[in-house]
């Protein structure tokens, strides 16, 4: 049985934009893959603390000599990775808060990079430890930033995304939203239309 990985990081949970597109994702996959389960990780329902000096000294250290804080935080972060390692496919709802990623995703990001665990060091640099798989981020933004400068969240996302083994990630723009009911109406539609595509 197949696994889609759904992760939702705006802070309006089903609401937003980026969620809405990545169900419409999941909706999709879901008629053609029978039988597939579909996994949701709502960052807002239920956030994942900001990674801390102690958490993170503990994700280094055996189990049996982590405090209690440090234990709390890698089971977090162990349950996460874990998601991860089931699914066979990997849907991000991300809108683009102040030209980044929503800080709850960053919290995610942090809790998920673990040296020895989702990558090593080596010779000719990192790599990573994740079993590739295909991973679509559905990004919501109120402006125009795709091509741009202005647009620092999209080789943030893939590169940390290759950096733990998943270098297959294709975006699925929704931009103009905040630019009048018409450009944001045009947008939606165009990104379901690649969605469909996508999901065949």
């Amino acid at each position: 049985m197949k696994t889609l990985l759904v992760i939702k990081s705006s802070l309006f949970n089903g609401s937003g934009q980026s969620s809405k597109l990545a169900e419409q994702f999941a909706a999709e996959w879901q008629k053609r893959n029978a039988g597939g389960r579909v996994l949701v990780r709502d960052l807002a329902a239920d956030p994942v603390p900001h990674l801390s000096a102690e958490a993170f000294q503990g994700f280094g250290l055996p189990a049996g000599e982590r405090s209690p804080g440090q234990q709390a935080a890698a089971v977090i972060s162990d349950s996460l990775i874990a998601e991860l390692r089931q699914a066979d496919a990997v849907a991000i709802g991300l809108p683009m808060y102040n030209f980044t990623v929503p800080s709850t995703f960053k919290a995610w990001m942090d809790h998920v990079a673990r040296v020895g665990v989702t990558f090593e060091y080596t010779e000719s640099g990192p790599r990573g430890l994740l079993e590739p798989k295909p991973v679509y981020v559905f990004a919501a933004r109120g402006g125009q930033y795709e091509g741009t400068e202005a647009d620092t969240q999209t080789g943030l996302v893939r590169n940390f995304l290759r950096f733990i083994g998943l270098p297959d990630v294709q975006f699925v723009y929704a931009e103009g939203l905040g630019m009048g009911e018409e450009a944001a109406q045009r947008a939606l539609a165009e990104a379901g239309q690649r969605i469909e595509r996508l999901a065949a």
